[in-house]
């Protein structure tokens, strides 16, 4: 009667075990897809947060090189907003993912490049 109690037990018992190793290996499975696809998705979206600023970084250095020369009050307001822009963009936290403000900033730079943009392309 021993021997078929325990044949009974690895029977009714088999469902849990299989139940626990799946969930076992799916979530180790999925942990390991997660990984892949979290950082995959994270350069993603940091090459192209880098190519934006960079292409800001270049308009405002390029413009302050058109402007340097230039003496009137309107070109040195210019300037002031060009060198506020840079020193944002200077200021951006690249190597720090984690830095909790860095879409608050991203948005500032944007800002403050559509009013550099409005004031230098407009003039000309």
């Amino acid at each position: 009667m021993a021997g078929s109690q325990d044949i009974f037990d690895a029977i009714v018992m088999a469902d849990e075990r299989f139940h626990g190793e799946g969930y076992r290996e799916g979530y180790e499975e999925g942990s390991s897809l997660g990984v892949m696809e979290g950082r995959q998705h994270g350069t993603l979206h940091g090459a192209k947060i880098g190519s934006e600023i960079g292409c800001y970084q270049g308009f405002a250095f390029a413009w302050k090189c058109l402007l340097h020369s230039c003496t009137t009050e309107k070109d040195s307001r210019k300037m002031k907003v060009l060198e506020s822009l840079i020193g944002m963009i200077q200021k951006f936290p690249y190597d720090d993912p984690t830095y909790d403000k860095l879409h608050e900033d991203l948005d500032k730079i944007r800002g403050k490049f559509k009013q550099v943009r409005a004031l230098c392309v407009s003039s000309c």
